[in-house]
């Protein structure tokens, strides 16, 4: 399992959301390719690259998400108002190592099932849960699709990853939704990055005991930002290391 460093950003700056809300905004950098350079340095995998004003305003930032791509060599994982598959081509022609769908995989699903078919290693599907229901259009909108459900239904386009946050959780550093992750990941048999809520270094072992059943990757933002832990320390404790 691997921690993997969130990089939110909005107006160009890296941000961090309580829940999502844009009047609970904490901005911790106004460069994310320095915020990308620094994860790597401290040995950072993979970086976790959000665009919040494409998810939420509908207005991308190519420029920004490709200069983060290309300031590291570790891979880039970018996600965020992913609605139509050019989007998603373009992410991919700067070097994105994976595409994150959220909204489009209830709305658009034939995007989400062509990007499947032309990069099968390189989708992931976020499933943002809000009491067991999806949330979309950056956790605006609740729908009345059921969280397990739309995890069966991507699982059958080949969908080979979800990334599941539990919404009331993210960005309030009050732990990890331990019981809707293992009943994704119990329902699909997917690898599944887990995300929301991780506040110490304690909400760490719970979720590699959950390793046996897909959950390899643990995406942390604020508790990170806010130096509760760094990723060295995480990387020791989950290797089981003092």
């Amino acid at each position: 399992m691997i921690v993997v460093p969130a990089i939110d950003i909005r107006a160009g700056r890296v941000v961090r959301l309580r829940q999502g809300r844009l009047q609970e905004e904490t901005v911790y950098g106004s460069d994310p390719c320095e915020a990308a350079r620094g994860w790597e340095g401290q040995g950072a995998a993979r970086i976790h690259l959000v665009d919040l004003d494409a998810a939420i305003e509908g207005k991308p930032q190519p420029e920004v998400i490709g200069a983060v791509i290309a300031a590291v060599k570790i891979p880039v994982e970018v996600g965020g108002g992913l609605r139509v598959l050019e989007t998603a081509m373009r992410y991919r022609e700067q070097g994105a190592d994976r595409v994150i769908f959220g909204t489009a995989a209830v709305a658009r699903p034939g995007v989400v099932q062509e990007a499947v078919r032309l990069w099968p290693e390189a989708v992931a599907v976020a499933i943002d849960a809000r009491n067991g229901k999806v949330a979309v259009a950056g956790w605006n909108e609740v729908t009345t699709v059921d969280v397990v459900e739309l995890a069966g239904r991507v699982k059958e386009w080949g969908v080979r990853r979800i990334q599941y946050t539990d919404v009331i959780r993210d960005g309030t550093l009050v732990g990890p939704n331990l019981r809707g992750i293992e009943q994704v990941a119990r329902a699909t048999g997917l690898r599944i990055t887990a995300a929301g809520g991780v506040a110490t270094l304690d909400d760490l072992g719970p979720l590699l005991a959950l390793a046996p059943l897909g959950v390899d990757e643990v995406v942390v933002g604020k508790a990170l930002y806010e130096s509760r832990f760094t990723l060295q320390q995480a990387r020791q404790a989950l290797e089981g290391k003092p």
